[in-house]
């Protein structure tokens, strides 16, 4: 009995010190707090002749153990005396200071770091209170509570830093979203609640200003929306000649007009990723997955490899947009018709009218499929996402590799060879992530795909969405000198009801070369 009693006893002293650690913690997080306020105080009424304020959580090194923390400039220059140094350090330090810094910058961050303490974020969950916000801000009142790496924007983030540097934007602005809530209401649907199926977007991320207000207005914890939905109208010179042709028939509700004009609602998303559903999708380990992303990026994300508490990313890539016709209720709606064009992004055919490719003619095509999928009492559906290039980008996709084409007898037996000869991979889209905006959607089934691709189709596939029917771009629409492109995309797999080549006829395709362009 004397044995279980003082088992009892040790229970209790060491509940009571967990406690007092615990009250100890939280102490010196809000101590550490005040120090930064007191900080950020002294930076502020500095004479602009003196050096921004000192570090004050030197004094005591506890508070925030493990924070690298850097003067700007952090070394001398080669041969350069240390007494100038000290001078350019002063000029620098007043100039960064009159640009709203700090004296002190935050390289990087630490799991149970003191002072740092995020916000509980429960990848999904499916009620947005238990899930919590994504909190991504270096705000000084917010970096101590973020959850997620990365910065709002995607590759617009350089442009608010911008902003800021030259003193355009104020760096403690915070957006007023008075009206500014979703134009029309989605979701959720059992998909937001599971983390195997949405790991590159938000689910709430339409939603965090008014789910997470008191937090907002409380605790002044700065939390953006992902994605916005808004209402519009479309217009597109070929969707003028497509009523002309009697392809588009005006009804008022979808097609406006006898100009095309045409009713639209868009979904604005910006990529947000779990971490570890990405790299399963990819089948490779989260940890390999965070290195190559920070290696990659220049190292300018840290928190990749010394935060691996936290799951969330921020990308520095675009995002995507989606363009309902109809009503957005019934593109979940399994008793209605769906068509949908997924398309990957191609500023020189999109916008400017290349006819190396068939990526405009079929935008084209798929938007008016889907207005006459609407127009039935059904849902069409185009999803645009910014990968220029097959996301090899303009430069290389787009330039290096046509000038090797053109340069060359441009066969559509040595299209992929170009690529890769420039790139070293045929393509960088990677559709394992696409189908997660279906899954937002609600989207259950695909009653007319409008698209040939064969990884587009594999990956909804392999996400258990059905596609009833594969529509093809009629030959029509295909400009003369993209029969290369598409030739070589049919023989590699590319869905086709038509001919597919044999190797001897591929060869016997050419494209248009230089001659009737003067240089």
């Amino acid at each position: 009995m004397a044995s279980s009693g003082s088992g009892a006893d040790a229970g209790v002293s060491m509940a009571e010190v967990l406690q007092a650690l615990k009250a100890i913690q939280e102490s010196q997080s809000r101590l550490a707090t005040e120090v930064q306020t007191v900080s950020n105080r002294l930076d502020t009424l500095a004479p602009s002749s003196q050096l921004s304020s000192p570090d004050l959580s030197k004094g005591s090194p506890s508070l925030l153990a493990g924070t690298p923390s850097s003067p700007v400039p952090t070394t001398l220059a080669a041969g350069e005396p240390a007494a100038d140094n000290t001078a350019a350090t002063a000029k620098e330090a007043v100039q960064a200071q009159k640009s709203g810094f700090t004296s002190r910058i935050i390289l990087t961050t630490y799991p149970k770091q003191i002072g740092i303490n995020p916000i509980p974020l429960h990848w999904g969950a499916s009620d947005p209170s238990d899930r919590g916000p994504v909190v991504v801000s270096r705000a000084s009142s917010t970096i101590r509570r973020r959850n997620a790496i990365g910065a709002h924007g995607g590759s617009y983030s350089i442009y608010f830093a911008l902003a800021v540097a030259s003193k355009q934007l104020n760096v403690d602005h915070r957006p007023d979203f008075t009206n500014t809530e979703p134009a029309v209401n989605i979701g959720p649907f059992p998909s937001w609640g599971d983390k195997k199926k949405i790991v590159a977007m938000d689910p709430w991320g339409h939603l965090p200003a008014w789910l997470f207000s008191d937090l907002i207005e409380k605790e002044n914890v700065d939390i953006r929306p992902t994605i916005a939905v808004t209402k519009a109208h479309m217009k597109l010179p070929e969707l003028e000649e497509s009523v002309r042709s009697g392809r588009l028939v005006p009804d008022g509700k979808v097609c406006l007009n006898e100009t095309g004009e045409l009713a639209v609602t868009k979904f604005a998303v910006e990529p947000v990723w779990y971490l570890p559903g990405v790299a399963e999708r990819f089948g490779i380990d989260e940890g390999v997955l965070r290195r190559s992303l920070f290696e990659h990026t220049g190292g300018s994300y840290p928190e990749l490899i010394t935060r691996g508490d936290i799951k969330v990313f921020l990308p520095p890539i675009g995002g995507l947009t989606v363009y309902c016709f109809g009503d957005p209720a019934k593109m979940s709606d399994e008793k209605s018709r769906l068509a949908l064009r997924i398309h990957d992004e191609c500023n020189g055919s999109d916008v400017f009218g290349s006819d190396i490719c068939t990526c405009r003619p079929y935008l084209i095509f798929g938007i008016e499929e889907a207005v006459k999928e609407a127009q039935n009492g059904g849902s069409g559906v185009v999803i645009y996402f910014r990968k220029e290039g097959r996301a090899l980008g303009e430069v290389t996709k787009q330039y290096l590799v046509y000038n090797a084409r053109k340069r060359g007898e441009d066969r559509a037996s040595e299209y992929f060879k170009r690529t890769e000869n420039i790139a070293g991979v045929k393509d960088m889209r990677f559709q394992a992530l696409m189908p997660d905006i279906l899954h937002w959607l609600g989207i259950k089934k695909i009653d007319r795909m409008l698209s040939m691709s064969n990884m587009k189709y594999d990956a909804i596939v392999g996400q258990g969405i059905p596609i009833h029917e594969r529509v093809e771009l009629p030959e029509s629409l295909m400009p003369a000198d993209s029969r290369v492109e598409i030739d070589a995309k049919i023989t590699a797999g590319y869905f086709t009801t038509g001919h597919r080549m044999t190797e001897d006829e591929l060869e016997a395709v050419r494209g248009r070369g230089w001659e009737d362009i003067d240089h």
